[in-house]
C-alpha cells in the first residue's frame, strides 16, 4: 500500500472521531484526548533524544509533563504556568540530588526541560482555547489553518516543487510547496469563517491564518531539525502514512499559542 493512499486512509479514520469528540463531547474529553497526545508526544520525543537507559529523565518528562496540560484543564493559564515553573525546579532538583562527583552532565536535564516547554506547555494552549468563549469555533480555525495549509503543501510542492526551501534542514520542503500552504490556509480559513464564524472580522482571520501558516511551517522545520540532529525519519509510527504524533503536531506546537495570544491581546 502507497504512503499516499496510508494518508488517506488514517484521516478517513481519525477526522471524523476527532471531529465528533470536539464538537459533542465535554470539554473534559477534548482535554484527556490533548493529554494522550502529549504523553504520546513525549515517549516519541524521549525515544529520539534519550539512548538506551536514561529512565529516569523519560519518567520526568512523562509525569511533570502530563502534570502541565492537566494544570491548565483544571485552572486557567496561571495555572498551567505556575505548573511549568516547578516542572522545571523539580528537574533541576533531581538532578542536584542524584549527580555524582566526577559525572556532572546537563545534557540530560536541558532535554528533559526542553522537551516539556516544546511539547505540553505549547499545546496546552489549546485546552485554554477550548475553555474560551466560542471554544470550538476556535479549536476547529486552528485545524482548519493547519490541516488546509498541509494539504495545500503537499500537492502543490509533488506537481510544482523546484526549488528546495531549507535543503540542510529538510529535503522535501519546496519554496512553492510554502508558498501553497500559505494561500491554502487562508483560503481555507475564510472559508470556513463564512460558513461557521461569521462573527469573526475577515482581516483578522486573514491575518491569522497568514502568519499562522508562515509559524506552522516553521515549527515543521523545527522538529525536522530535531529529527535531522538525531538521524531519525520519523518521530514514531502512530499514525500509518503520516509517521508518529509530533510529525502530525509539529505545526500546532507553534500555531496554537500565535493564535491564543492573539485572540487574547488583539481581539479581545
Amino acid at each position: 500500500m502507497s504512503t499516499h493512499l496510508k494518508r488517506w486512509i488514517t484521516a478517513v479514520v481519525i477526522v471524523p472521531a476527532l471531529f465528533t469528540a470536539i464538537i459533542y463531547g465535554p470539554a473534559i474529553l477534548f482535554s484527556v484526548i490533548v493529554m494522550l497526545l502529549v504523553l504520546g508526544g513525549i515517549f516519541e520525543y524521549n525515544t529520539m533524544v534519550f539512548n538506551q537507559g536514561a529512565h529516569m529523565e523519560k519518567g520526568e518528562g512523562l509525569l511533570l509533563g502530563l502534570f502541565i496540560p492537566v494544570a491548565a484543564y483544571v485552572g486557567n493559564i496561571t495555572a498551567m504556568f505556575a505548573m511549568t515553573t516547578f516542572a522545571v525546579i523539580i528537574v533541576f532538583l533531581l538532578f542536584l540530588f542524584h549527580a555524582k562527583e566526577g559525572l556532572i552532565d546537563l545534557s540530560g536535564l536541558t532535554k528533559v526541560v526542553f522537551g516539556l516547554i516544546y511539547i505540553p506547555f505549547m499545546l496546552s494552549y489549546i485546552i485554554l482555547m477550548r475553555q474560551s468563549d466560542a471554544g470550538v469555533q476556535w479549536v476547529f480555525f486552528i485545524i482548519v489553518l493547519a490541516f488546509c495549509g498541509d494539504v495545500s503543501a503537499y500537492y502543490v510542492g509533488k506537481s510544482i516543487g523546484k526549488r528546495k526551501l531549507m535543503p540542510a534542514v529538510s529535503a522535501g520542503k519546496t519554496v512553492e510547496g510554502t508558498l501553497g500552504l500559505i494561500i491554502g490556509s487562508i483560503v481555507g480559513c475564510i472559508v470556513y469563517a463564512l460558513f461557521f464564524f461569521r462573527e469573526l472580522p475577515l482581516f483578522h482571520v486573514i491575518i491569522m491564518a497568514f502568519m499562522g501558516s508562515i509559524l506552522g511551517q516553521l515549527g515543521d522545520l523545527c522538529e525536522s531539525t530535531i529529527k535531522r540532529y538525531f538521524a531519525v525519519k520519523d518521530s514514531g509510527f502512530l499514525f500509518p502514512g503520516h509517521g508518529g504524533v509530533l510529525d502530525r503536531l509539529d505545526s500546532l506546537i507553534f500555531i496554537i499559542p500565535f493564535v491564543y495570544y492573539y485572540t487574547t491581546l488583539v481581539i479581545q
